[in-house]
């Protein structure tokens, strides 16, 4: 049986980036397994069945900082220019979120400057000696009124928790704008790629190194396929049966609709912080760019069971996690990276960028080396007489040539009439006759996928 030089649990970003550079990079055989019946992740996109193209597990939307991450994800993909915008659904309007100067003129009913829009929130804002919980972070920069509207409910709905019980990095990932600005995020590099996230994951897997097994659960081949060394993007508590218990998640629920209309809403996403069960909406065709005459959207819900999301922070979970770092460090020939595997909240960038850390590690050289590295399956040169046989061709002879078609058009032992259009591996002696051409030497170069 093959032996691979690496198994890799999880097909997401965290693995099929790990695979593509081991494969790639290091010319090393990889196998790459998912419970799951795609790959991609939670990134994972399809078309519906009226030819939507949707994001199964609620919308994924790429930026970053990093022009590495950027750039190495450009191997697999060509991008569209995408500018993410969110309203929230507050006091009957909808408004921009993040909270802007636009945010509190119309809800307010103010016309302030961004000046003016400082002297606001500072006499709002209320004093925090130190910041320890998300509800703290939010009071000390908007003050209370804002942090009821905006904040609390939605971070309940999110969390099941209230934003007191929960860590300050929660609600710190979300700034407040004294200008304009309705973007959601800033940073440097904002795309979507331009034929989807499972696209750019099949050309990133597309190697003769990778073998890709879909359905599976690792558990049930890791003792029946041979490999060196395992890569696990899991849940780090699962790999260990849980030894500690179980790490907390929140999980997700989503409830896709087509509506018979070309669009349902402004933007791509509207909160709902303070009404109906569902925390969001999003409508795929502003990410995607499709033009269609129906549209797709998502509802989303927030459940304390399901398949796991978001590692919950608080410092009690922190410390369980601890205990099972350490179990993960003492564990030879096994490598835990991603979300899951590190209980962290990584956005999409970092994870690619943790992976190519890994990498880097893993073959001994910087990133931007790991990065730069390549090389190309081994080729076997296989010299053989070839007879290239005439679609009308009549042969009946009796020899042990086979047809390189295999039992196509014409019989692989020569007994049968062959009509088909093909190369001959002519073995044996046959006694029937066809017309032939180009009689010669031949040599097939062929990618090895055993070394």
């Amino acid at each position: 049986m093959e032996m691979f030089d690496y198994l890799i649990v999880g097909a997401g970003y965290a693995g099929s980036v790990l695979a593509e550079r081991l494969a790639r990079g290091s010319g090393k055989k990889v196998l790459i397994v998912d419970r799951r019946p795609h790959i991609a992740g939670n990134a994972y996109d399809h078309f519906d069945d009226a030819g939507l193209l949707v994001h199964k597990y609620g919308p994924h939307i790429f930026h970053t900082n990093s022009k590495e991450v950027f750039d190495y994800l450009t191997r697999f993909t060509e991008w569209r220019q995408y500018q993410h915008q969110v309203l929230a659904f507050v006091d009957g309007q909808l408004v921009p979120i993040p909270i802007n100067l636009d945010t509190i003129n119309k809800l307010y009913g103010l016309n302030l400057n961004s000046f003016e829009m400082d002297q606001f929130l500072a006499s709002r804002a209320e004093k925090v000696e130190k910041v320890r919980t998300s509800e703290d972070v939010v009071v000390s920069k908007v003050g209370r009124e804002l942090y009821e509207k905006f904040f609390r409910g939605y971070t309940r709905k999110q969390w099941g928790l209230d934003p007191s019980e929960l860590d300050s990095q929660v609600t710190a990932r979300v700034p407040t704008r004294t200008n304009r600005d309705s973007r959601y995020f800033t940073d440097s590099y904002q795309s979507m790629p331009k034929f989807g996230f499972t696209r750019m994951f099949a050309n990133m897997l597309d190697h003769p190194n990778i073998k890709v097994m879909l359905n599976t659960d690792y558990r049930e081949i890791k003792d029946v396929i041979p490999y060196r060394e395992l890569i696990f993007s899991g849940p780090v508590d699962e790999y260990f049966d849980y030894q500690y218990g179980k790490l907390p998640y929140r999980c997700l629920e989503f409830k896709h609709e087509t509506l018979n209309q070309a669009l349902y809403q402004p933007v791509a996403v509207i909160n709902y912080p303070n009404d109906y069960t569902f925390t969001r909406v999003t409508e795929f065709k502003h990410l995607t760019g499709q033009e269609h005459a129906k549209t797709s959207i998502v509802y989303e819900f927030s459940r304390a069971d399901g398949d796991p999301y978001y590692p919950i922070p608080r410092p009690e979970n922190a410390e369980l996690y601890k205990k099972y770092q350490t179990l993960a460090e003492q564990t030879p020939n096994v490598h835990f990276v991603g979300r899951l595997a590190t209980y962290r909240y990584y956005n999409m960038d970092q994870v690619v960028a943790q992976a190519l850390t890994l990498y880097s590690h893993i073959c001994g050289c910087n990133r931007a080396e790991a990065m730069a590295m390549k090389t190309e399956p081994r080729v076997t040169t296989i010299t053989f007489p070839a007879t290239l046989v005439h679609s009308n061709g009549n042969g009946n002879g009796n020899g042990n040539g086979h047809h390189s078609n295999g039992k196509g058009n014409g019989n692989g032992n020569g007994n049968g009439n062959g009509n088909g259009h093909g190369v001959r591996l002519a073995n044996g002696n046959g006694n029937g006759s066809c017309r032939t051409r180009n009689r010669r030497k031949s040599k097939v170069a062929i990618p090895d996928r055993d070394h």
